[in-house]
């Protein structure tokens, strides 16, 4: 199997987090871990493309691929961005929706055609969408993730938040602790340390967080860690 994955980070926009490409070739199988974003992915194999919009996952799920020479790009939104006419949560935990195709290199989007975006012009592509409205953010629940109170009444606030994210509050908390634990362990804290750091009462809680949201318990993470450090050195 032939791997190749290229990430950069996108800063100065509020709207997206990462844009990332890979190249494969091969078959196998890898952990999709839960995450609260949401992704436009747009793959090319064997001379066709299709792009699918991806929800959020709540929880980790092993994912069986088979592709030759197959290129994907995808966009990951942040949590918060929305598309008005398709929220998150109409596409959560793999039940992607596959946007119908207009021509051999389009797409159709709300009853017209968009170009397929490639790597070097998604963020032109995402600007487009903000420019024609299909693309949000909303305020109030931007508020909300960012922990200041809202005068609505608990009912709104939480019907609100989970149509923009397609998540609750307490299971996006849930997701980010776990994916910020990973992400220390990864870097070689102490199991210890990250129980505290990440706010979990004690090892087994985290142990039972991390298997179900990352797919790992953070020994395994440690270790598959270590092999990549060894392997990169």
């Amino acid at each position: 199997m032939s791997f190749l994955f290229e990430e950069v980070q996108r800063l100065n926009t509020s709207f997206v987090d990462t844009i990332w490409r890979v190249h494969h070739d091969g078959t196998g199988t890898f952990v999709s871990k839960a995450t609260s974003c949401w992704e436009i992915v747009v793959t090319k194999h064997q001379g066709k493309m299709t792009l699918t919009v991806r929800g959020p996952e709540t929880k980790a799920t092993p994912v069986n691929y088979s592709w030759t020479e197959a290129e994907i790009v995808g966009i990951t939104f942040q949590p918060g961005t929305y598309m008005p006419h398709l929220p998150p949560g109409k596409v959560r935990d793999l039940h992607d929706g596959i946007l119908p195709e207009a021509t051999r290199k389009s797409f159709r989007l709300h009853g017209s055609a968009w170009q397929y975006p490639d790597y070097e012009h998604a963020d032109g592509f995402v600007d487009q969408l903000i420019r024609n409205g299909l693309l949000s953010r909303d305020p109030v629940v931007d508020a909300l993730l960012q922990g200041h109170p809202q005068e609505l009444s608990l009912r709104s606030l939480q019907y609100r938040f989970v149509h923009v994210t397609g998540l609750t509050r307490r299971t996006l908390l849930q997701i980010e602790r776990a994916r910020l634990a990973a992400r220390l362990l990864e870097q070689g804290m102490p199991i210890l340390d990250v129980v505290f750091e990440a706010g979990y009462s004690d090892q087994p809680h985290l142990s039972r967080s991390l298997k179900y949201l990352i797919g790992q318990t953070p020994a395994q993470i440690r270790e598959h860690s270590c092999q990549l450090q060894t392997f990169a050195f």
